[in-house]
């Protein structure tokens, strides 16, 4: 298992910023205007740019912003900017310059003058550097991260008994490699699984304070180092890896690569064993309690809804000969894509062959069935989330003191503990205790004093959908409003977790 490489080629979203102007404005696309503005205030999708490299080197690279719409950022020769599609090779291409404070700049190619914001406006006019060009970049993926060390091959992982963090873990399966990234004034903080704060003095602290605030360096392709401002920066350190604030690190230990949690799942047969590796390579439903074995990351496409179901000796499950299904596939194998159809919370498997997942009288694991019933379906449980944070179209599921009514539009997330039920149902609990309650209207609020049941369903390697105690899925409203009212899944209906 320690041969295998966990770490994968950053996904797209790993790869965009947002980019903060002196004045704490965003750089944002006027989709119907055609213009590019610094005026909002937070991050979302007009806010968010890919940053495509064609040339890097030490402190600079070459690059392009792309939108979301898959449109430029373009500089004019009158130093106006524009927003379409480049004309020629050198159109919309800037010198973009690392600088120590972690700020970037963005010169253009052709005229040689830097992008720059007075508060509102956008345009390149200055060939002088100054600190109204400077813009602080804001990794724009889902505040649920994990943190690779390419140097050491392994993941930073939170030990609450000790109240550190070891740069240890050769397989992020663990709900302890997940932190919440949270950013505040310019600064960063790192949430662990149990809602610890990791500091500058190597110890986890119970709030966020100064001594949790950290500086980020963000390097395009998903690299980040974090420091505290005053000349200490975080690398692992000693033979144990404890990750901690130092002043000379070796080979780049600083650097980590930022990527969404992953999501680890348990399945359970309707004999209430789960799924396991055993022998090897060897599928069965023979454990009573959840294993590193019994452990899959599932990694889904979000267009055609095929399953791929990694498991922890870094190897897929396959529909090999006989029917048989085991866990030595390869990434690019045919055999290893399956169809998932959902029913009230429990998964169904089709395989290759078209027959359906299913339990043989020994327990193995075998694609034999042409028509799913209650022995093709499978609980599935979240194994390394203790909670959800969930993004939808416009922007994180959370509390503000100005509404009694949960939010869907907010900056900075809350956290939904999730107490689990039956499989694929989980009661919501807020932050302070309380649980999640439904109005008529299809609202909600976080103080209600009984469980109710929410029904998950995976529908992307980190997508699902929630159907809603009044039977509706919850969705994301323009009005900022979250709402259960929706008898069928749109795109509203998909969260990002």
């Amino acid at each position: 298992m320690d041969d295998v490489e966990w770490t994968q080629s950053p996904k797209p979203e790993e790869l965009r910023v947002g980019l903060i102007s002196w004045a704490g404005s965003y750089l944002t696309y006027e989709t119907y205007k055609n213009i590019v503005t610094a005026t909002a205030r937070g991050l979302g999708r007009r806010q968010t740019w890919e940053i495509l490299v064609s040339n890097q080197h030490d402190a600079q690279a070459v690059v392009r912003l792309r939108s979301f719409q898959g449109l430029y950022l373009l500089c004019e020769a009158d130093g106006s900017l524009s927003y379409g599609r480049p004309r020629t090779s050198h159109h919309g291409c800037f010198l973009l310059r690392f600088h120590r404070n972690g700020k970037w700049t963005l010169q253009c190619i052709i005229s040689g003058r830097y992008l720059e914001s007075d508060g509102e406006d956008v345009f390149c006019n200055s060939r002088v550097l100054s600190a109204y060009h400077m813009w602080t970049p804001r990794p724009a993926l889902h505040v649920h991260v994990i943190l690779y060390s390419p140097i050491n091959h392994c993941y930073a992982r939170a030990d609450p008994t000790t109240g550190r963090v070891w740069v240890d873990a050769p397989v992020p399966c663990l709900e302890e490699c997940g932190f919440l990234l949270h950013f505040q004034d310019g600064c960063y903080h790192l949430e662990t699984s149990t809602h610890f704060f990791l500091s500058h003095l190597d110890r986890l602290a119970p709030q966020p304070s100064s001594q949790t605030a950290f500086h980020m360096q963000v390097r395009p392709g998903g690299l980040v180092a974090l420091s505290d401002g005053e000349g200490g920066i975080l690398y692992p350190q000693g033979t144990r890896l404890l990750l901690g604030l130092g002043s000379s690190p070796h080979r780049g230990e600083e650097w980590f690569i930022l990527q969404r949690c992953p999501t680890w799942v348990s399945l359970r047969s309707k004999t209430r064993k789960f799924l396991s590796i055993i022998y090897d390579v060897e599928v069965y439903a023979a454990s009573e309690h959840v294993t590193p074995m019994s452990l899959f990351q599932f990694e889904c496409d979000n267009e055609s809804l095929t399953l791929q179901l990694r498991a922890a000796n870094g190897c897929y499950l396959a529909q090999r000969h006989h029917r048989t299904v085991v866990a030595n596939g390869h990434p690019m194998e045919s055999g290893t894509f399956f169809h998932m159809h959902w029913n009230c919370g429990r998964i169904i498997l089709q395989a290759p062959n078209g027959r359906f997942l299913g339990i043989i009288d020994n327990g193995l694991l075998m694609a034999k069935a042409t028509i799913p019933g209650p022995n093709e379906e499978f609980g599935i449980r979240l194994a390394n989330r203790p909670f959800l944070v969930l993004r939808g179209r416009y922007g994180y599921v959370g509390t503000s003191s100005e509404h009694d009514l949960m939010k869907c539009n907010m900056d900075q997330p809350d956290c939904i503990h999730l107490l689990p039920c039956h499989q694929g149902i989980y009661h919501f609990q807020a932050q302070g205790g309380s649980f999640w309650s439904i109005t008529s209207f299809g609202t909600f609020r976080p103080w209600g004093k009984f469980a109710l049941n929410f029904c998950i369903e995976l529908h992307g390697s980190n997508l699902l959908t929630v159907l809603a105690p009044n039977g509706f899925y919850m969705r994301s409203d323009r009005s900022g409003t979250l709402l259960a009212d929706s008898e069928e899944i749109t795109k509203e209906c998909i969260w990002e977790f």
